[in-house]
């Protein structure tokens, strides 16, 4: 009975059908036979055989019968299994037998981790911290014999703890600023849900905790007070508690920009590899108070600058930027081109006192070029463009970034 039913599932009606074809063969042989008829020798083989041939065909049938009411009868819930399989099956999620399924997307869980982290620690300001760490750390060398291990060992250690402090300023500003975001920066992790709060709190805590425990260890003096004076300004320019937030307050805001960006970074980082590393006096050179004097002035454009493709959200959740105070993008967007234009004038001028004809040739043309190309990016852009000014803003950090290899060539 199993052999029958295991055939008729198994291409059992070719089987049939071979089987009925050779009864009628055999039939019609045994009603031409003369054997086939009803003698007083009683029924013959061939008799017996038609017969058996006959029943068998109609136990065949019986089975076929019930195994076709039993597809059209199959319970629900088997239909609905094998719907939810095929609909698996065909689903973006691999099968187990596909070669390379789960590396691929593990890679691809990986790449998407990296990438919200990336957007998380906002590039820009790290790209801009490590170059204007490195540039200052320059103008400690006195000779060649500077250039050493020593030197490069001294340097990534301020990098690298100041990157961490950056990270968690710039990370502790997003937790901050979740709702506001939605509106300005919807692309950032936190805003956009890819990163928890909790995740948020995690990440800016280890890598505080990170910072000062690098800076701790190195045993740097000036290195650790610019990593604690940078996380208490940045901590009280974005956590929201009483007396603290500066953001809200235009100049404020602005001071806190200045300081880290202007002066802790250029005083206290030169003091690391000249009275750390170097183990020389401190001397406050031509070249530093020239990058500090500049670098004020960009860290205030930048800071005024940053809010302009920010004013619907701080409008909306009370930040008073000076962009939200003015009401008018154009006269703030001027302002900081005026400011800039400004700064690269006593750039060329600085360039053109120097009593090193390289020196001067390289900082008076390099300054006239950057200045020119500021006034021909900033007549192009639409300003009822947020777009467009955004992208403005990341090229004015481009600028930011271009000074920096000019600064430890001015003598």
């Amino acid at each position: 009975m199993d052999a029958l039913i295991l055939a008729s599932s198994t291409g059992g009606l070719s089987l049939f059908a071979s089987g009925r074809s050779r009864w009628r063969s055999n039939d019609l042989k045994a009603v031409h036979s003369p054997s086939s008829s009803i003698g007083v020798q009683g029924p013959t083989c061939s008799s017996y055989n038609v017969v058996g041939k006959y029943y068998t065909l109609r136990f065949h049938r019986q089975v076929m019968k019930h195994y076709g009411r039993g597809i059209q009868d199959t319970p629900t819930a088997f239909q609905k299994s094998n719907t939810k399989f095929l609909l698996n099956a065909s689903s973006d999620h691999p099968l187990e037998s596909e070669p390379g399924a789960y590396p691929k997307n593990t890679w691809n869980s990986v790449k998407s981790a990296l990438d919200a982290f990336y957007r998380f620690s906002r590039p820009h300001t790290v790209i801009g911290t490590a170059l204007s760490i490195v540039s200052v750390s320059l103008l400690a060398i006195e000779k060649v014999s500077d250039v050493s291990s020593l030197f490069f060992t001294g340097v990534l250690e301020a990098v690298v703890a100041a990157l961490m402090m950056n990270i968690y300023i710039v990370g502790l500003n997003q937790l901050s600023d979740i709702e506001i975001d939605k509106v300005n920066k919807p692309y950032l992790p936190l805003a956009s849900g890819e990163y928890s709060i909790f995740t948020g709190i995690i990440i800016v805590t280890t890598f505080s905790i990170m910072s000062f425990w690098l800076g701790w260890i190195v045993g740097s003096w000036p290195l650790f007070w610019a990593l604690f004076i940078s996380f208490v300004l940045g901590t009280a320019y974005s956590i929201n508690l009483p007396l603290l937030r500066w953001k809200r307050f235009a100049l404020v805001a602005a001071m806190c920009i200045l300081a880290v960006r202007a002066v802790i970074v250029q005083l206290a980082f030169y003091l690391h590899i000249q009275t750390h590393v170097f183990s020389r006096p401190a001397i406050i050179s031509k070249p530093l108070i020239f990058a500090t004097a500049f670098m004020s002035f960009f860290s205030v454009v930048i800071a005024l600058f940053k809010d302009i493709p920010d004013i619907e959200g701080d409008t909306i959740f009370g930040i008073k930027s000076y962009t939200v105070r003015l009401g008018q993008k154009r006269v703030v967007f001027w302002t900081c081109i005026s400011l800039l234009e400004m700064a690269y004038g006593v750039s060329i001028l600085v360039g053109a006192t120097s009593s090193y004809t390289w020196s001067k040739v390289i900082t008076v043309l390099g300054h006239s070029i950057l200045a020119s190309i500021l006034w021909i990016r900033a007549k192009s852009v639409d300003l009822k463009s947020k777009a467009a000014i955004t992208s403005c803003y990341m090229f004015i950090w481009k600028l930011f970034y271009a000074e920096y290899f000019l600064i430890p060539l001015i003598r």
